[in-house]
């Protein structure tokens, strides 16, 4: 599905790399005097969170103003549910190695028409990566066209994790930033192969990934190997399953009885 939006990716490139600047001056007081609290126990959100929130807030809105507007730092507004278009945004998504000084970390915009993804932009500056995808029209990292994995054998997938479970021996541990959209980004430029979660999320977390891995050739669904829709009421999913294409069916396989009795909890 082509995006009826105007916009360029290269536009909100831009405004994704000026928020950026925002996030790394911030980035240099990591450890030090960087405002952090937990939002509830074990979620940490520091002041360059809100920072960069009210800043692509403030500039998407101008640059779409009848989309609607989803982000992990703002007040859910179920107006949205009645827009076309929404901006979906994690302003830090991997805020643990943000404020732990590690390079983990990634800024995700993404613009969701009638539940689709079909622009995605993923900045990860303090590895100098900025990512961006585009229904129709590929993806790109640092303007290099992406390919991603094309496994087919899914013992020994790389997979972006600390380490494995004993049913999942037989796969390879790889690098894991925090973000899981760098990890989804992973995939899409055959830095690994399977990237998997088995709990309840949300859309903020993988939009603008998951349009990048797809546009690199990746299989992108829940992890019960379902389509993904977005600007839900709930705005979330049970896992995220992000892979070789021809692995996608042994890795729905493999997951489907653990899968099923975590989503069975609810989110």
């Amino acid at each position: 599905m082509a995006s009826r939006t105007k916009v360029s990716p290269d536009t909100i490139k831009h405004i994704v790399e000026e928020a950026s600047t925002i996030a790394m001056g911030a980035f240099a007081r990591a450890g030090g005097d960087l405002q952090v609290w937990d939002k509830v126990p074990g979620e940490p959100v520091s002041e360059t969170d809100l920072a960069v929130d009210n800043f692509l807030r403030e500039r998407l809105g101008a640059l779409v103003p009848d989309a609607g507007w989803l982000s992990e730092e703002t007040a859910d507004d179920t107006a949205r549910l009645d827009c076309g278009r929404i901006w979906l945004v994690d302003p830090i998504d991997g805020t643990r190695d943000f404020v732990r000084g590690r390079t983990g970390w990634a800024i995700s915009v993404a613009l969701v028409e009638d539940g689709h993804v079909v622009m995605g932009v993923l900045a990860a500056p303090a590895r100098k990566e900025y990512w961006i995808g585009a229904r129709g029209r590929g993806a790109f990292l640092n303007g290099k066209q992406l390919k991603a994995s094309r496994r087919t054998d899914f013992s020994g997938s790389r997979v972006p994790t600390d380490s494995l479970p004993k049913a999942d021996v037989d796969l390879t541990v790889v690098e894991k930033p925090n973000s899981i959209a760098l990890r989804m980004a992973m995939v899409a430029d055959d830095r690994a192969d399977l990237l998997a979660t088995l709990r309840w999320g949300y859309e903020w977390d993988i939009g603008a990934a998951a349009i990048i891995a797809e546009e690199a050739g990746a299989r992108v669904t829940d992890a019960l190997g379902g389509e993904l829709r977005f600007n839900k009421p709930r705005a979330n999913a049970f896992g995220v399953l992000c892979c070789a294409p021809g692995i996608h069916a042994a890795a729905v396989e493999r997951l489907r009885e653990r899968a099923v009795r975590l989503s069975a909890g609810g989110g």
